[in-house]
């Protein structure tokens, strides 16, 4: 049966759905049935406590529950915690755990499992930033996890959500072994939330099932999900026209999302605030520590000024983008918008490189640069850089890297004057946004740290001060003056927001679309 539903024809695979059952829940929702889900890769394992990435991430989050979800204004939601509290001073948040909630294995679910979970995302996890002021958690009973902090974190509510904090058990991770490597990442999954793992095959599919003792009653709806790892975006596009897929998430190519607009029974959308926690911002990055031009800010401003966002943003893009002016994504409630555009001025970019001691020579040029891409997606941007600064004098250079690992070598090497590059907010700007400007954070071999070794003594202060400030509107206007001195500075030329767009069939009733979209649980869909 599974396998004949993975490799449905469109009519079958609507039939099978169909038969897979039809109760109404108390809500209204249609419970039973079996969605069809096609993701791009195969996730090097399934747990997402020490994994990042999205490919972990989405069916991580249908394995195992965090302690809140966030609905789409931004507000923290009861999930495996019903409730919390954070002191006045800050420095202490406690969470009151749903009672009778179980693990898969039926073991309870019990608040030495968060502390355990905490601990483990703390050593294993690569976004350091998100527990690190986090000094201890204390489990007076267990129901009740008490987090003990260095110092005010107002981005850790949001660092429990989603996949960033999944609750997983003690007893199975607890043996000893590595976690990073633990055989139970992969099979015999032990999860705590709302489905159960059935079966992960590579580069095939990773088939769920119900948890029917979830500890929200009546959920999940569905009765299965077959996530079919479909690496062609074309193969993705025809299952779901056809009625193969019901659900598709993080789709980015301009021409697949522009044809499933047009098609019929299938939304494409990133509306409102779709992936905003993921947060994914492209740009092109300058080594600021360069003994060559792009050293100078006068240079980088030059360079703002010559290359044309809307032009990268309608042409390349082909509308789906939303242009990106700052690092922290428009869909966050910290994004700055009034910040140094750098709209085309080639008048200006010509008039900034002559004042940076850069004339024309005879045959036109001022100079020659670099610029490196490590993935075909973000060839025609670099390409398009070219023959743009050749109007102001730069002579450019593209170079290719024949496959990801060595653009991130190069890059995380400091190996490299200007490249195209691709970074996840995560949600809270001291996750995922502090690491590429701080000083401190200039890191040799680490990729996506401050590879652009930007160093701005008052940017640190104001990251530093925005990092312990509990006060939103304080934030706001911290991060406000952090993303104009940036944006005078240019380390990098903000461009663009990937337009990272969910596809979801006509027959999907609560689609994946708020800023978690598909690395959220799926406990409230269902098939009308």
């Amino acid at each position: 049966m599974i396998k004949k539903l993975v490799v449905a024809s469109a009519a079958a695979a609507l039939s099978l759905t169909l038969q897979a059952g039809s109760a109404i829940a108390d809500d209204g929702a249609k419970r039973g049935g079996t969605l069809i889900w096609a993701v791009q890769n195969t996730p090097r394992h399934l747990n997402p406590a020490v994994q990042s990435g999205i490919a972990t991430g989405e069916p991580g989050n249908q394995l195992f529950a965090a302690p809140l979800r966030y609905d789409e204004d931004w507000t923290p939601q009861p999930y495996l915690a019903e409730s919390w509290d954070v002191s006045a001073d800050g420095l202490t948040v406690t969470l009151n755990l749903v009672k009778g909630a179980t693990f898969h294995d039926g073991v309870p679910i019990k608040s030495s499992d968060v502390a355990f979970s905490i601990k483990t995302v703390q050593e294993n996890h690569p976004f350091k930033t998100m527990y690190a002021p986090v000094e201890a958690v204390e489990t007076p009973d267990d129901h009740t996890a008490v987090i003990k902090l260095s110092k005010p974190h107002p981005a850790l509510l949001l660092a429990m959500s989603s996949q960033l904090l999944p609750i997983i058990p003690e007893h199975v991770y607890g043996d000893g072994q590595d976690p990073k490597s633990h055989p139970a990442n992969s099979e015999g999954v032990v999860g705590s939330g709302p489905f159960k793992l059935v079966e992960f095959k590579r580069d095939q599919h990773i088939i769920l099932e119900r948890n029917d003792d979830f500890f929200i009653d009546g959920r999940p709806y569905l009765d299965k999900i077959v996530m079919r790892i479909i690496k062609d975006g074309s193969a993705r596009m025809i299952a779901l026209e056809n009625g193969e897929a019901h659900l598709s998430g993080f789709e980015q190519n301009p021409r697949d999302i522009n044809r499933m607009k047009k098609a019929s029974g299938v939304t494409a959308t990133s509306e409102g605030v779709a992936y905003a926690a993921i947060g994914p911002i492209a740009w092109l990055a300058f080594n600021t520590a360069s003994d060559g031009p792009v050293g100078d800010k006068k240079v980088r401003q030059a360079i703002a000024y010559a290359i044309d966002r809307d032009f990268v943003n309608k042409a390349i893009m082909l509308g789906t983008s939303t242009p990106a002016l700052t690092g922290i994504h428009p869909g966050s409630p910290f994004y700055e918008p009034n910040v140094e555009r750098y709209d085309l001025d080639l008048d200006k970019a010509n008039a900034l490189l002559d004042e940076a001691g850069y004339p024309r020579g005879d045959d036109g040029n001022r100079f020659q640069l670099t610029v490196d891409y490590g993935w075909a997606g973000i060839k025609a941007q670099a390409e398009y850089v070219k023959p743009q600064l050749k109007k102001v004098g730069i002579d450019v250079v593209i170079r290719s890297s024949p496959d990801f690992p060595t653009w991130a070598k190069r890059v995380g090497g400091h190996d490299f004057e200007m490249t195209w590059d691709v970074v996840f907010n995560w949600g809270d700007p001291v996750i995922g946004v502090h690491r590429t400007y701080q000083t401190s954070n200039i890191k040799k071999g680490v990729i996506w740290s401050n590879t652009q070794s930007y160093s701005n003594a008052r940017v640190d202060e104001l990251m530093d001060m925005a990092g312990s400030e509990t006060d939103a509107n304080k934030r706001k206007a911290l991060y406000s003056e952090f993303q104009k001195l940036v944006a005078e500075d240019v380390p990098v030329y903000h461009t663009y927001a990937l337009p990272y767009h969910t596809i979801y069939s006509d027959k999907i009733a609560n689609p994946p679309v708020g800023i978690w979209a598909t690395v959220s649980p799926l406990d409230r869909v269902y098939l009308k």
